[in-house]
């Protein structure tokens, strides 16, 4: 995925110089990502996932002088995507982008640094995952770090599953909350 990374930022940050063979390959290699992070999100509605791709593309067009060079490419571009599948879906059924926006999968990912060592990254994901209470933390590490469902989680904990959900949710923004202030 590095690779990935840095092959797709080096070409948007040639294009944000003028270049406009990069900034074609940037768009064509992160329509092929896109398509794959829709598909696995709208199975049930397939028919929605290249407008959603175009528009996406678009609006990262849209946006691409908001990118901070020397930001991680990928939060950037996938924080885009979930806005604009969460415009689609609540436009769909309000339900439906509110279940979407608090089963955010990335949301782990993007709190721990990406230049890290795997080993420091479980140190500083479990010093994160201590400051909160039980509550959020354990439906954080058994859904999202895991890969358990919700419903075994909340047989695990004894806890409801909206009860989970909601812990995760809330998990999520306080570990968004401590990154922030420690930056």
């Amino acid at each position: 995925m590095e690779d990935v990374e840095e092959a797709l930022r080096s070409a948007l940050l040639l294009a944000l110089s003028g270049d406009n063979e990069a900034y074609v390959a940037f768009l064509t290699r992160t329509g092929a990502h896109l398509r794959s992070y829709f598909r696995r999100r709208l199975a049930s509605s397939p028919n929605d996932v290249e407008d959603l791709v175009q528009e996406t593309l678009l609006a990262i067009h849209n946006r691409r002088h908001t990118f901070e060079p020397t930001a991680r490419l990928m939060p950037w571009l996938y924080a885009i995507a979930r806005y604009k599948l969460i415009d689609l879906l609540r436009a769909q059924s309000p339900r439906r982008a509110i279940e979407v926006a608090l089963d955010d999968d990335e949301g782990i990912a993007e709190l721990v640094h990406a230049d890290a060592s795997p080993a420091e990254t479980r140190r500083d994901l479990a010093r994160l995952l201590d400051a909160l209470p039980d509550r959020y933390r354990l439906p954080i590490v058994l859904v999202k770090l895991e890969g358990r469902s919700v419903a075994e989680a909340a047989q695990a904990t004894g806890i409801s599953q909206a009860a989970i959900k909601v812990g995760i949710h809330r998990g999520l923004k306080k570990l968004a909350a401590i990154v922030a202030k420690r930056r």
